[in-house]
């Protein structure tokens, strides 16, 4: 929806949400994350003020913004690790805010997180990284787990590492096993917290082709927080880019170029 005035595709209202899918190229036929009226405060300071997103099945979406505008607290809020002060978060149609930890924990095995510093677990090697989650979430075999986290080392890379400790791996190596391990339990929806932060450009790259390709083979909904706007561009299908608590704007990138919003422009301006 365009602003009148500024030519600024901003975010849907309540009312906007059920067609806000359009903008998706029609990958979907549902919504797998719904945000409404989403709040978040830290004492007196207002971090989010009222978002409203959406984000299809098999559709990546980029969270853009300066820093301390709440993005990273977006996808805490989203996988249930903070609750919003008020508003609604739909996961495949459940609302999640109100939901007690056992019920929770059933919803979060649906979404995958890959940590802005990966956190892998130091005392475990990259095998018992990447089969934590099966171990505590799924019901498989000893094999069955081994062949599970071979198959998925395998997809991002890192098959010949299994016995390695996460000190023993460089930063991109450490982001490649992170999402390994984000995957394991097959999940709808992906959440992914600054997967190039601290990464050289070369690297940056092969982490952005690797995310692209996943995001082929496994048709999730992913929710991509970043500081990169080249990432942004090279792997999302819709940015948002936030400011002053609220989504300022949305679209594709060539949407948000477009933009005769001021900050949009300087965003894009100093990020390019």
């Amino acid at each position: 929806m365009m602003h009148q005035e500024q030519d600024v595709l901003v975010a849907p209202n309540e009312d906007d949400l059920g067609t806000a899918i359009e903008s998706s190229g029609g990958k979907s036929d549902g919504l797998a994350v719904v945000l409404q009226g989403l709040q978040r405060s830290f004492g007196s300071q207002i971090v989010l003020n009222g978002i409203n997103l959406t984000v299809a099945s098999g559709e990546t979406l980029a969270v853009l913004g300066r820093s301390g505008t709440g993005k990273s607290v977006l996808l805490k809020l989203i996988i249930g690790l903070q609750k919003p002060d008020s508003g609604s978060i739909l996961i495949q149609g459940q609302e999640i805010t109100g939901l007690p930890l056992d019920a929770l924990n059933e919803i979060r095995k649906k979404m995958g997180f890959l940590f802005q510093q990966a956190a892998l677990y130091d005392s475990l090697t990259v095998e018992q990284n990447v089969a934590f989650p099966l171990q505590r979430h799924t019901k498989m075999t000893s094999f069955e787990q081994a062949t599970r986290v071979q198959e998925l080392l395998a997809s991002v890379g890192m098959e010949g590492h299994l016995r390695k400790m996460p000190s023993d791996l460089s930063g991109g190596m450490q982001k490649r096993v992170g999402l390994a391990r984000a995957l394991a339990l097959k999940p709808a929806i992906l959440l992914l917290d600054e997967p190039t932060a601290g990464l050289d450009p070369i690297t940056s790259g092969e982490i952005d082709e690797l995310i692209l390709k996943l995001q082929e083979e496994h048709d999730t909904a992913s929710i991509v927080v970043t500081h990169d706007l080249h990432s942004a561009k090279t792997i999302a299908d819709r940015i948002a880019l936030l400011h002053d608590g609220n989504v300022l704007i949305e679209g594709s990138f060539k949407e948000l170029e477009k933009s005769g919003d001021k900050f949009v422009l300087e965003f894009l301006k100093r990020d390019s």
